[in-house]
Parts: C-alpha cells; sequence; structure tokens
C-alpha cells in the first residue's frame, strides 16, 4: 500500500418478489476528505411503510454523521455505534408517533484515507472481507438460527432452511437496546474486497461463491451477477435484497493514488 490505491465500488438493490421496497442502500464520499468512503446497507421490516421508513432512516442518520466524520481525530468504530444508536433512537420515536413496529438491521463500512476500514453491523444483515477470492472475517448474525449454531445444535446449511430463519435477536428499533457489533481492520491491501448486502441476497450463496465473483469481476459486474443470480435461485419467492461492494486495486499509472479514484457505480 506505500504506493497507494484505487477504490472502485458498485451497489445494487432489487424488491425481489415483495409488493413493495424495504431495503436501503448507500456508498459515501466524505464531501470534505478525499479517499474516505462510507457503505451501508438497511434491510426495513415493519409492514409496507414502517419498514421503509426505517432503513430510510437510517440511511438519513449515516449521511448526516459521516458528513461530520474526521478521520484525523475521530474513531470509525466510535461513529458508527453513534448512527446505530441515534437511528435506534430515532425510529422507536417513529413507532410512537405513528403506532407503527418498525426495525432495521444495519450494516455498514468506513474506509479512512490510508486504508483503515471500520465496520458494525446489527441484525442479519452482513459485512464480508475477502483477500482475492478468500474469506478473511464476516459478520455473525444477530438471529434466532445463528444462536443455535452457536450452540452447536444446526449447521449453517441447516440454518438457511429452518422455518424460524427470519428471526432475529437483536436490531434497530426494538425495545431493548441493539447490540452494535464493531470490527476493524488496520490495514486493506491490494486484493481486498468488502461486501455489505442484506439476507435476500446472502441466502443464496455460498461464502466460496461470493469470494470467487468478487475476485473475478468488477463491482458493477459482480453486483450486477449476483442481484440476478440471487433472483434466479429465489424460483419466485425472493425477498428484497441490496448490497455494496468495494474493491482495493492498483492506482491508475500518472493518477493520484490514496483512494482519489473512488467512483461509486449505480
Amino acid at each position: 500500500m506505500d504506493k497507494g490505491y484505487r477504490l472502485s465500488a458498485a451497489t445494487g438493490i432489487h424488491k425481489g418478489d415483495r409488493e413493495y421496497q424495504q431495503d436501503q442502500v448507500a456508498l459515501l464520499a466524505h464531501p470534505r476528505i478525499p479517499g474516505c468512503v462510507m457503505g451501508v446497507v438497511a434491510d426495513g421490516m415493519g409492514g409496507r411503510a414502517g419498514g421503509r421508513k426505517a432503513s430510510d432512516q437510517v440511511l438519513l442518520t449515516s449521511r448526516q454523521l459521516f458528513e461530520r466524520y474526521a478521520p484525523d481525530s475521530e474513531d470509525g468504530s466510535t461513529t458508527l455505534r453513534q448512527i446505530g444508536e441515534e437511528a435506534h433512537l430515532v425510529i422507536k420515536l417513529t413507532a410512537i408517533a405513528a403506532e407503527q413496529e418498525p426495525h432495521s438491521t444495519i450494516a455498514a463500512f468506513i474506509i479512512n484515507p490510508g486504508g483503515e476500514c471500520h465496520w458494525m453491523h446489527s441484525g442479519d444483515s452482513r459485512l464480508y472481507h475477502f483477500r482475492g477470492p478468500t474469506l478473511l472475517r464476516r459478520t455473525k448474525d444477530h438471529s434466532y438460527v445463528q444462536a443455535l449454531v452457536d450452540q452447536g445444535e444446526l449447521t449453517d446449511d441447516e440454518a438457511l432452511v429452518h422455518p424460524k430463519s427470519n428471526v432475529l435477536l437483536g436490531c434497530l428499533g426494538t425495545e431493548a437496546e441493539p447490540e452494535l457489533a464493531t470490527h476493524c481492520i488496520p490495514q486493506l491491501q491490494i486484493g481486498d474486497s468488502l461486501l455489505a448486502c442484506s439476507d435476500g441476497l446472502w441466502h443464496y450463496f455460498t461464502t466460496e461463491e461470493l469470494g470467487s465473483v468478487l475476485h473475478s469481476l468488477p463491482p458493477r459486474e459482480a453486483s450486477e451477477f449476483l442481484v440476478e443470480k440471487a433472483r434466479s435461485r429465489a424460483m419466485g419467492g425472493g425477498d428484497n435484497l441490496a448490497l455494496a461492494i468495494v474493491k482495493v486495486e492498483p492506482p491508475v499509472p500518472n493518477k493520484a493514488p490514496v483512494g482519489s479514484g473512488f467512483a461509486p457505480l449505480p
């Protein structure tokens, strides 16, 4: 990384076979700090209007706090936790005012200039960190079936088809304070990929498949492929899905390095 790097990125979103879209996704370049990037995925729940309001609030809070974020003096994990806490509070207030029960997951990351990365999640939207096609780390779902897997009562494959696979033990907007799990990657490397996605996407892929796709395809092509393949595998019963991909690539010759080539794609 001494010679700099370039970030390429893409998002994808589809309402699946649902009547309405409650997933939301955004990739944000910092308004003042070149090479500082944020990605966020939110999967809203709580009826037609309630779930969308919740996921919209996650994105609004993320954007507002990220614009004020100062990577030289502030900790990325602390900022992400603040985003989760504030979005959680506002979603709860929305529920009181509207007599609804909106909730939302969150999976978010911040990449600082120089390659440090922080991430945070709550619920069953996931974050993956690949080096080449190999998984280095992913988040652990805050869900009923994940708890059973942790206790040795289910395998990962059995969890996918369990009748309570959609039951969450924590997310934003609940009565109890949500678990906001954070992680820091001290230094991203050229060849690394980050994926944030909702369960409407990851449910249809093995980790090996995700790593292979992200390694072999540019972000926009990878996003399009994963959305199309998830839709095919859902066979008419697919949930909303959303994803954000960022890849760390060598700098373009004769161009300014260190993240200045970030270009989020639709």
